[in-house]
């Protein structure tokens, strides 16, 4: 049986309103908030990158299992904003872990779904008996050009998965599929600071494309229909697409919701469709089953099935004690000045 052994999230304490940020341009607050069905995002503290993010994420993750550091055969970071362009984030999260040496480590980058990469790369190790654990980690901070349509909803956050085998795995893994294709709807260039992206063609022919096609593809592996599902998670780019591409699929409002973190944090890329995952297994019961579809401009998307056994009432239950549980980390919130988040942040 491999699986979801535990878990651990960060959410930085700081929020911008969608509000601010739209007085701030003179732009209709409504009209936005309408539009992208997000209300606030949270922003990293000044001294907060991806790597102390992931490591925030990754220490929970570790104490929420009672996991030994040592036991880490396997540490992938999944970004889009690793700190250095050579110099891997993963090696440094591990050395803060105190994991030792004996491990692999690599970075990944494959847009908003680096992260659930990793969860594939370690079931597949795990499976085949070539390591008993490892770690993925979904970590990003907020990158928006000021004016950008990005700035809105572009958001900082992380959550870590250990990944493995046994008795003690508190969510198994049924099933996964990807489909990828070269479809560049959201770029950014070595060097530039910004990434790009191409306005309304990020929908159809990007997000909706690829994210139904995989949930398609997974339905017909798994021979299973969405009322089969007790929750399901999309990724979060911002309120609107997750609830359409639920609709086309025919999963209802009651199975999405619980994932639909976007309209307090906004989307925190790498992080977002894993941190839909843990707001899920916070409530999930034992013998739930769970349908989740990640996304990545450039353009990919991974697909899972998972079910919930009796352990993850432990996890809960430790979450819920130290609180660990995501809700506790969206709720515990200072709001900050957009104005002054541009001054300090982007040197404006």
């Amino acid at each position: 049986m491999v699986g979801i052994l535990s878990y651990g999230t960060y959410v930085p304490k700081f929020r911008i309103k969608t509000a601010d940020t739209a007085s701030s341009w003179k732009k209709d607050e409504r009209e936005i908030i309408g539009g992208l069905k997000v209300y606030e995002k949270s922003v990293p503290g000044v001294d907060e990158d991806a790597v102390t993010v992931a490591y925030e994420a990754a220490a929970l993750c570790l104490a929420c299992g009672k996991v030994a550091p040592g036991k880490i055969e396997a540490m992938f970071v999944g970004s889009e904003s690793h700190p250095y362009a050579v110099n891997p984030t993963s090696t440094i999260v591990g050395e803060f872990l105190g994991i030792g040496r004996n491990y692999l480590a690599s970075d990944l980058q494959f847009a908003c779904k680096a992260g659930t990469t990793g969860l594939i790369l370690l079931a597949a190790l795990a499976s085949s008996n070539r390591i008993g654990m490892g770690m993925t980690i979904g970590a990003d901070t907020a990158q928006g050009k000021p004016h950008d349509m990005l700035e809105y909803t572009s958001a900082c956050a992380g959550a870590a998965f250990a990944i493995g085998r046994g008795s003690k795995v508190g969510v198994k893994l049924l099933s996964s599929t990807s489909y990828s294709s070269d479809t560049p709807d959201f770029w950014r260039r070595d060097g530039i600071r910004y990434p790009s992206h191409a306005g309304r063609f990020t929908g159809e022919p990007a997000y909706f494309a690829h994210v139904v096609a995989a949930a398609l593809r997974l339905l017909a592996q798994t021979r299973s229909k969405p009322s089969d599902y007790d929750f399901c998670v999309f990724h979060m780019p911002n309120g609107k697409f997750p609830r359409e591409a639920a609709h086309r699929l025919g999963f209802s409002e009651d199975q999405l919701k619980s994932s639909l973190i976007v309209e307090s944090i906004g989307n925190p890329y790498s992080a977002s469709s894993l941190l839909g995952l843990a707001a899920v297994l916070d409530v999930a019961r034992p013998g739930s089953k769970i349908f989740m579809v990640s996304y990545g401009s450039g353009a990919g998307s991974d697909g899972f099935v998972w079910e919930t056994t009796e352990h993850i009432k432990k996890i809960q239950q430790w979450r819920r004690k130290q609180h660990a549980q995501l809700t506790d980390q969206i709720q515990d919130k200072t709001y900050v000045s957009y104005i002054e988040y541009l001054k300090k942040t982007h040197n404006i």
